[in-house]
This record gives structure tokens, C-alpha cells and sequence, in this order.
């Protein structure tokens, strides 16, 4: 796959609509946007923190199908959250009412709804108050 570098005024602030074109245009990117609708490009893990990032998405998901509660979610899933943000946890849980509430097209979009329970995995480059606001 041919690389393109791409440098990202900090003023730069994207609209729902354009957020998804983005988005579904750089399947290989991990996007998300604030509240402000600021872009953020998020970049790829190392190898250690994939390794425990798998890890408690695992037994996210072991503890889910042992109580059959709800929904787990990786870091591939976009949530809209109601403050505007468009944020993709490392892992994270929507109990089984709160998913059914949504509409099949809200289902197979962006979430309209901040998960019942988020894991967001910090590594040693993380700086925590960014992860905080996340």
C-alpha cells in the first residue's frame, strides 16, 4: 500500500457529514474528532500494547458471553457521543437494552450513545490528560 503523509492544521474542525466521508474514504486510519470537531488521527500501537490491548478485550468479551448482559466493542468501533465527540475506545460495553433501543441504521453507523463501560489502554508515549477527556 502506498503511503501519504498528511499534516493537519490544529484550526482544522470537520462536520458529522465530512467526518464520515473521511472516514469511510481511510478505512486504514483510525479517526476520531472531538467535541469541538477537531480531527484526530490516531496512531498505531506497538507491539506490547497490542498484545495487552487484546488481552482485556478478550476478557471483556469472555465476561459478556458468560453473562449474556450486552455488547462488547474494540477499538475499530466509533461512538457519537452527545457532546458531539466521535471517540473509539480501546474496548467497551453497551448493555443489550441500550443497544436494542438504537435503530438498525444507528447500530450500523457510529453508535449515537456513550458506552456503559470503556477501557482505554494507556502506553508509555500516552500523555494521561488527553486520555482523561477522551
Amino acid at each position: 500500500m502506498n503511503t501519504l503523509p498528511i499534516n493537519i492544521p490544529p484550526s482544522l474542525r470537520v462536520t458529522d457529514e465530512q467526518f464520515e466521508q473521511l472516514a469511510a474514504a481511510n478505512r486504514d486510519l483510525r479517526l476520531e474528532r472531538s467535541a469541538t470537531g477537531k480531527l484526530i488521527v490516531m496512531p498505531p500501537t506497538g507491539g506490547n500494547t497490542g498484545k495487552r490491548n487484546i488481552d482485556i478485550e478478550g476478557q471483556l468479551w469472555l465476561w459478556n458471553r458468560q453473562t449474556k448482559l450486552g455488547v462488547t466493542f474494540n477499538s475499530s468501533t466509533a461512538f457519537r457521543l452527545p457532546n458531539g465527540a466521535i471517540r473509539s475506545p480501546d474496548a467497551a460495553w453497551v448493555s443489550q437494552k441500550r443497544w436494542n433501543a438504537l435503530t438498525p441504521e444507528q447500530q450500523e453507523t457510529f453508535p449515537p450513545l456513550c458506552p456503559d463501560f470503556v477501557l482505554e489502554l494507556r502506553s508509555k508515549s500516552d500523555n494521561m490528560e488527553p486520555l482523561r477527556k477522551k
